[in-house]
C-alpha cells in the first residue's frame, strides 16, 4: 500500500492546527478495515505522538480492572456488562477517568493526560466490552430457520445467488414491474428478475474502481412510471489523463429491446470542477434521496482531505440538496455563497446511508475512523463537526479528538454512534408492509459489523430502541425495503442478495 504524509495548516475559523494525514491509495476496499486517513491530534493543541492506547490502558487501569476490563485486582466489578455497554456511559466513564472516583479509591487523570488520550481510553473500554460481549452473546440466531424478534419473526432467503456474477454488488433499486436493478462496483449495472440476471445494461457512463469508488447507488424516481427517469452515482475518472475521480450524479432512461436494455437520454445531476478531482481511494459517499417535493439529496465523502471539510465552498464532507435537474434550489442555506450554493449540511466524513423517513426527516450513517460511526438527522446548515469533533480514535491506536463540542463550535451531534465501529453502511425506512410493526424504523447496515440494525427513533428524535436482526452473513453493503416489504441486503463477501421475509 503506497503511503505519503504531509502537513497541511487548516483554517476554518475554528482555529489553526497542524494534521499530519497519510493516504491509503491502492486500497481496495478499506471500510472499516484499514483506512489510515484520519488525522493524529494532540491534546492541548499539540500533535499527539507516541501514545498507544492499549498499552496506555493496560500500564494505568489494567491492574485494578483487569487487562480485558474483567475487573478484580482491586476488588473493582466488571466492565463487561450489556448494561455498561450503553452510549448513555460515554460521558461518565470519560469523567470518571479525568475526575477520578474518591469513594472507590480511583485517582483523577486530567492532569497527566490530554482529554484526547482519556477519550482514547473510553474507546479501547468500548472495545473490549464489545469483543466480550460478542464472544459471550454472539449474533441473531435461527432455529429451524426462524429468527425471533421483538416484534416480528422473520426467515432470510438468497434473492440473488453467487452464480449470477455479481461482482461486489453496492446498490439496488426496482422498476415498477418488479425487476430489480443493480450497481456493482467494477462499472455494471444488471437487471435483475425473478432472482436472474436478465441483461447487462449497455451504455452507461465510464466509471473508476479506485479504492472504495466505482459505480455505487442508483435510484429509481419515485414517478419512473411517468418519467422514466433513473439516477446513478458512480467515481467519474479525472480528465486530461489525469489520476482519480471524484463522485458524480448523473440521470437516464432505459431502453428495452426484448430484454436486453441500453442507457440512454443521461443528463448531469452533480458534479465539481476537476481541481476537486484526487488520487485518493477512499470516502466517495455516493448515495441518492428524492424528497417528493421536486428535491434530491446527494451524500459527498471527503476523499481524506479532513479539515477541508470545513470549509463549506469545497464538495468534501457534504450533503447536496439540488433540483431534480440539477439547479440550485432559491432555499439552500449556503444559495448566495459562491461555490457552496448546492450544499445543504457540512462536516462528514463518508455518508455512506442517506434515508428519508414517514415524517419527512433526512437521516445519514457515516464512517468514523477507528469507533465512532454516527447515525445523524441531518438538518438544513448544520455542521456535523468532522475532524474537529468525533467518537473515534485512529487506526494505529493513537488517540484522535474528543466527541463533544467546545465552547462556541456549533456542532450538531449524532443520535447514536457505533463504537466500536460498524463501518456504516446502507440505510432505508421501513413503510409497513409484511411488517407493520416495523413501520417507520430505520434499517442501518454494517460492513466490518457484518451487521443488520433496526433502529427506532422517539418522538423526541432520540434513540429509542436498537436491535440486531443480522450479523455474520457478509458485509452488508446497501439496506433496501422492496415494494413487496420485505428487508433486502446486498451483500458482499459473498456478492449475493438476500431478503428478510415474514415467518409463516
Amino acid at each position: 500500500m503506497a503511503k505519503s504524509i504531509y502537513l497541511i495548516l487548516a483554517l476554518a475559523g475554528l482555529g489553526a492546527s497542524w494534521a499530519c494525514v497519510g493516504s491509503t491509495e491502492g486500497n481496495q476496499d478499506s471500510e472499516g478495515l484499514h483506512d489510515n486517513s484520519s488525522i493524529s491530534s494532540a491534546g492541548k493543541g499539540q500533535q499527539q505522538r507516541g501514545v498507544n492506547v492499549t498499552r496506555l490502558y493496560n500500564d494505568t487501569c489494567g491492574k485494578c480492572h483487569g487487562m480485558n476490563g474483567e475487573g478484580g485486582g482491586a476488588g473493582t466489578k466488571t466492565l463487561l456488562t450489556q448494561e455498561k455497554f450503553d452510549q448513555k456511559h460515554d460521558k461518565p466513564f470519560f469523567d470518571a477517568i479525568k475526575n477520578g472516583v474518591i469513594d472507590m479509591g480511583m485517582e483523577s487523570y486530567g492532569e497527566t493526560m490530554s482529554d484526547q488520550e482519556i477519550w482514547a481510553m473510553v474507546v479501547h473500554i468500548r472495545e473490549l466490552q464489545y469483543k466480550a460481549l460478542r464472544a459471550e452473546n454472539g449474533g441473531p440466531k435461527a432455529t429451524n430457520g426462524v429468527y425471533k424478534s421483538k416484534y416480528h419473526d422473520y426467515k432470510i432467503e438468497t434473492v440473488v445467488d453467487r452464480e449470477q456474477g455479481l461482482r461486489t454488488p453496492w446498490a439496488l433499486d426496482w422498476l415498477p414491474d418488479g425487476r430489480m436493478i443493480v450497481t456493482n462496483r467494477p462499472g455494471k449495472l444488471v437487471v435483475v428478475k425473478d432472482g436472474k440476471v436478465q441483461s447487462e445494461v449497455s451504455g452507461i457512463p465510464d466509471s473508476v474502481e479506485i479504492g472504495q469508488g466505482g459505480l455505487m447507488d442508483v435510484a429509481v424516481h419515485p414517478d419512473y412510471a411517468k418519467n422514466g427517469w433513473i439516477y446513478l452515482s458512480y467515481t467519474e475518472p479525472a480528465g486530461a489523463g489525469a489520476r482519480g475521480g471524484m463522485t458524480k450524479v448523473v440521470r437516464g432512461k432505459l431502453s428495452f429491446d426484448g430484454a436486453q436494455a441500453k442507457w440512454v437520454s443521461q443528463q448531469t445531476i452533480w458534479e465539481t470542477e476537476q481541481q476537486y478531482y484526487s488520487g485518493s481511494g477512499v470516502h466517495f459517499g455516493c448515495k441518492i434521496v428524492f424528497d417528493g417535493k421536486g428535491h434530491v439529496f446527494i451524500g459527498v465523502g471527503e476523499r481524506g482531505t479532513n479539515m477541508r471539510v470545513q470549509d463549506i465552498t469545497t464538495p468534501y464532507g457534504k450533503v447536496m440538496r439540488v433540483n431534480e435537474d440539477g439547479s440550485v434550489p432559491k432555499d439552500n442555506p449556503f444559495a448566495s455563497t459562491k461555490g457552496a450554493e448546492k450544499v445543504w449540511t457540512t462536516g462528514h466524513r463518508n455518508p455512506q446511508g442517506l434515508a428519508l423517513d414517514l415524517e419527512g426527516r433526512l437521516w445519514d450513517t457515516e464512517h468514523a475512523p477507528r469507533g465512532g460511526d454516527e447515525l445523524n438527522q441531518i438538518v438544513k446548515g448544520e455542521n456535523y463537526g468532522w475532524p474537529v469533533i468525533s467518537f473515534a480514535i485512529n487506526y494505529n491506536d493513537s488517540p484522535f479528538v474528543t466527541p463533544w463540542p467546545k465552547p462556541g463550535q456549533n456542532f450538531k451531534m449524532p443520535i447514536f454512534r457505533w463504537l466500536p465501529s460498524n463501518a456504516a453502511s446502507g440505510l432505508d425506512v421501513h413503510k409497513g408492509q409484511a411488517f407493520p410493526q416495523w413501520k417507520g424504523d430505520l434499517f442501518a447496515g454494517g460492513l466490518a459489523g457484518q451487521d443488520l440494525d433496526r433502529i427506532r427513533i422517539g418522538k423526541d428524535g432520540q434513540l429509542a430502541e436498537r436491535e440486531e436482526l443480522v450479523w455474520g452473513m457478509g458485509r452488508v453493503r446497501d439496506v433496501m425495503c422492496g415494494p413487496d416489504g420485505y428487508v433486502y441486503l446486498a451483500l458482499n463477501q459473498p456478492d449475493i442478495i438476500v431478503r428478510l421475509v415474514p415467518a409463516k
